[in-house]
């Protein structure tokens, strides 16, 4: 066990927990559940912007996508470069709109606004289960994250890894709530930029710079250096594939979703759009351009997922190491709690709260209950994670493409179509999680497409015909007043 790294790493988890405590004191009277999961909307641009890059950022981003760049090569970073617009699509197309309706409703959870929309019990069951069996699968996916790091980094074997990780988050987010978990978002997201800057240039520094290290990649397999990738791996199918499934697909998102009814005023959406693209573009960027470049440093990793951790410690001193892990481990603590979040939200507010309605007015059983389904679902997502993948990115993005073919066309086409029902939304849930499950299970790649593409092209069209057998009545809340 390294001591050295060890050490800062700790004094950052205080840190984490310092902050939850300060959200806490700093809860504000009025509705709990607002409060809890919203923190009563009340985000400025800057937090905005950082909570969320930190939500979008994931282990996937700082281990499992880096841990591909390390194995395909530079073609993978310039694929990595195509998410640029998540945040901004993300508040330019839900944004205003999507805050205003939220309000309007009077909406907690994304399956408030979708009730609120829609007005079938039908539907926000059927939401509810599909996004608590994809965040089970994607928080899977950071807690591996987590434990992997602890693991590579700091000598801590996995099993214990994953124990001290996996209930950290879970008593953190539990006791802060949303205003703990984009609080720490905001300090998480600087974290990030620092440790990610630093980290890359290290990296070059110790293949002898970036002419030096490109050309041990090219000694390597020339094909590290070509823009298809090792292994001919970046056709033209995959990377629309990828476009759709990582950043078009994004909206659909709910822990994505849930941000844009959470801030203050229209001033703070327009400070986020600018702030979160700049600092995706950083991160990416230098993430999984040290990943790629990393391999003239540490060509003979057998698990790729393991180049970051095994550069901070290859790279830099132990205590720089330390404390820059704590740059993926707050990607990853930061994916967590907004997933967490939404998964607890989802069973109090829309399951809980939808059988027996009158427990709204019981504040103290309300507060005691969404703590502990936070906390012990982050121990069943800890179990979940106990006998990890070789390469996590591939289980990351399956549980991603499950919440887009459910969620995207329900939530855009309820705030942009006028005449959207709850047939047309209930029948493209449904084609859109069929499809993908069945093209996801048996490996099925129409023309080389990634399963979200002919998922997402079916349950837009079973939403247009679904759409014809409903109530075809214009949604008042949507008419220009």
């Amino acid at each position: 066990m390294q001591t050295e790294v060890l050490l800062p790493l700790i004094a950052y988890l205080l840190l984490v927990f310092g902050l939850s405590v300060y959200a806490y004191t700093r809860r504000q009277t009025g509705n709990f559940l607002t409060e809890y999961f919203l923190g009563n909307r009340s985000m400025g641009g800057f937090v905005l912007a950082m909570t969320l890059t930190a939500t979008y950022i994931s282990a996937s981003s700082f281990i499992g996508g880096p841990g591909a760049a390390y194995k395909f090569g530079l073609g993978w970073v310039l694929l990595a470069m195509i998410q640029l617009p998540a945040v901004w699509l993300s508040l330019g197309i839900l944004g205003k709109k999507f805050a205003i309706l939220a309000r309007r409703y009077n909406a907690v959870t994304l399956n408030d606004m979708l009730y609120g929309r829609y007005k079938s019990r039908l539907l926000v069951w059927l939401a509810s289960l599909s996004l608590l069996v994809a965040f089970l699968g994607a928080m899977t996916v950071q807690f591996i994250g987590g434990a992997r790091l602890l693991e590579t980094a700091a000598g801590i074997p996995y099993d214990t890894g994953l124990l001290i990780f996996g209930i950290s988050i879970a008593l953190y987010t539990a006791f802060g709530g949303f205003r703990a978990s984009v609080l720490n978002d905001a300090m998480q997201g600087l974290v990030m930029l620092l440790g990610t800057i630093l980290l890359l240039f290290a990296v070059i520094h110790a293949a002898g710079g970036l002419h030096s290290a490109v050309d041990k990649l090219q000694q390597i397999d020339p094909k590290l250096v070509s823009v298809s990738g090792a292994d001919d791996v970046l056709s033209l199918p995959f990377m629309a594939s990828f476009w759709i499934l990582v950043c078009f697909g994004v909206i659909g998102l709910p822990h994505t979703a849930v941000r844009c009814i959470s801030y203050k005023d229209s001033k703070a959406v327009h400070r986020g759009i600018v702030l979160g693209t700049l600092v995706v573009a950083i991160l990416m960027f230098g993430m999984h351009l040290s990943g790629a470049l990393g391999r003239a440093v540490l060509p003979d990793l057998k698990i790729p997922d393991q180049v970051i951790p095994t550069l901070m410690i290859t790279v830099l001193p132990p205590y720089a190491a330390g404390i820059f892990l704590a740059a993926p481990m707050a990607a990853i603590m930061s994916t967590i709690n907004a997933q967490l979040l939404q998964s607890s939200a989802t069973i109090v507010k829309d399951l809980y709260l939808g059988i027996r309605p009158a427990e709204i007015t019981n504040e103290k059983r309300l507060k005691r209950f969404s703590s502990w389904a936070t906390f012990v679902l982050g121990l069943l997502v800890l179990l979940a994670a106990w006998r990890p993948p070789e390469m996590i990115i591939w289980l990351n993005l399956l549980a991603f493409g499950g919440l887009e073919a459910v969620f995207l066309w329900p939530l855009v086409l309820g705030l942009y179509w006028e005449r959207a029902n709850a047939t047309g939304a209930l029948s493209s849930m449904i084609v859109g999680a069929v499809c993908y499950t069945l093209l996801a299970s048996f490996d099925l790649h129409l023309a080389g497409l990634h399963p979200i593409v002919p998922s997402l092209t079916l349950s837009l069209l079973a939403f247009y015909i679904g759409n014809k057998f409903g109530d075809t009545r214009a949604e008042a809340a949507l008419k220009p007043s």
